[in-house]
């Protein structure tokens, strides 16, 4: 190898690196850019937020932020943060159990077994809405934050399930074995050996099942009315017939997506831990 193209390697290499990091930036910025002029909408008056051209400096106000109040937005945001965090704790006490006997205990056809978990994700949600809203309404569980809350643990449970399988595998089986030959109990293994060594992989998943619970729009528009309404349907309410108020409407979506952003961040450590131990291929 000629010393002309010792020394060009390295510049390659940077160069490669730094054009990645390019990229990388631009890729960022492109998906953070409406989250910002969302933000920075919900801070201007419907008469600039309107402009066209859009005007990115205008006149700093919260007024939007006082009408979002003013239509009494607290009650959406407790039903939604309710649902959110009531169901993805009751999936991931469902998800845990099932995940480990379909990854540590031998069980014949555990293709079959995910297969059927992640099948039932694929009717569409629009498919079942009649069956589901008759069978609510028979049963007086229409506009009720229970039976959301309930079919947002059938939604989110394939899939915590597939993930969470995928955090027990990569657990060494000589440590399940070890604990097994000093008389562990199967509750002792699961729940004091293995899970500690998958908290990451639960933090995931269980962002994951909070975020859809939190944005799920269908369902709950449907299905609600006043007493469980959640806030996405509530976020409509700023179209009608008058028009698009898209100041208080970014106002209502800023605040909307503050308690996710909250949960991500308070996790981002196990959640990025959790998404490099291979859940999401």
């Amino acid at each position: 190898m000629s010393p002309t193209v010792v020394r060009r390697r390295p510049w390659a290499v940077r160069g490669r690196a730094a054009l990645i990091t390019a990229v990388t930036w631009v890729l960022v910025l492109a998906f953070f850019f409406p989250v910002a002029w969302m933000v920075l909408t919900a801070f201007k008056d419907e008469r600039d937020a309107a402009t066209s051209p859009p005007t990115f400096f205008a006149e700093f106000t919260t007024r939007q932020f006082e009408a979002v109040f003013d239509r009494d937005m607290l009650p959406y945001l407790v039903n939604s943060f309710s649902a959110s965090v009531v169901s993805t704790l009751i999936v991931l006490a469902l998800a845990i159990p099932a995940a480990y006997a379909l990854s540590i205990r031998p069980i014949k056809n555990v293709r079959d077994a995910l297969f059927f978990f992640l099948s039932t994700r694929f009717m569409p949600v629009a498919a079942s809405i009649i069956p589901v809203y008759l069978l609510l309404q028979t049963l007086g569980l229409l506009d009720n934050l229970s039976a959301l809350t309930l079919l947002y643990v059938g939604i989110n449970l394939p899939i915590a399930v597939w993930m969470m399988r995928s955090f027990f595998v990569e657990v060494p089986g000589e440590i399940v074995e070890a604990a097994q030959l000093d008389g562990a109990r199967l509750g002792t293994e699961m729940f004091r050996i293995v899970l500690p060594m998958v908290l990451p992989g639960v933090a995931a998943a269980g962002l994951i099942c909070f975020i859809f619970a939190w944005n799920e729009f269908f369902l709950a528009n449907l299905l609600t009315a006043n007493v469980a309404r959640t806030t996405p349907p509530f976020l409509t309410s700023f179209v009608d017939g008058r028009g698009q108020f898209l100041a208080v409407l970014s106002a209502a979506s800023t605040i909307a997506i503050l308690p996710v952003v909250a949960a991500g961040w308070i996790a981002q450590k196990q959640l990025v831990r959790g998404l490099a131990m291979g859940a999401i291929k």
